[in-house]
């Protein structure tokens, strides 16, 4: 497992990096199957659309600790298994990320780059522990990709 680094390259962006040790058809697997979502996304977390194609819609309802969160979005561009751009809607805030998914043989170089309106909707994802949460979604993907590596 390796952490995911992040920068900031701009006033509105955070740019998160990692490898994942699993070949892409994995990795492009565990982010576009709406049943492989609910082991990664985190506890709690149901699937209500998972539409991946240009075009196409996602919403997923998490519940945990007496709180239910809805995330939602539409696919912007897909290009299998290299690339997703989409919207991402939560609280009422939306910001686009757009996902890369680099063949390294047994190895994936994945990137997310996430576009906010503003610094302050990007500082915001910073302050609340942005990074712990990403660590902590990515390290369950590593588990994931474990258990289809064995299946």
């Amino acid at each position: 497992m390796t952490a995911v680094t992040i920068t900031t390259p701009t006033e509105r962006e955070i740019h998160a990096e990692r490898i994942f040790d699993a070949p892409r058809d994995r990795v492009w697997k565990a982010f576009t199957d709406p049943t492989l979502i609910p082991e990664w996304w985190g506890p709690g977390t149901e699937v209500e659309t998972m539409d991946v194609r240009t075009g196409g819609s996602w919403r997923f309802v998490t519940k945990a600790g007496g709180n239910e969160s809805v995330s939602q979005g539409e696919y912007l561009e897909v290009t299998p298994p290299e690339r997703i751009v989409q919207t991402f809607e939560i609280w009422g805030k939306v910001h686009t990320e757009t996902f890369t998914f680099e063949d390294r043989g047994e190895q994936t170089h994945f990137t997310v780059t996430m576009r906010y309106d503003t610094t302050e909707e990007r500082d915001q994802l910073i302050a609340y522990g942005g990074e712990k949460f990403m660590n902590a979604g990515y390290d369950r993907v590593d588990r994931l990709l474990e258990k289809l590596a064995s299946a």
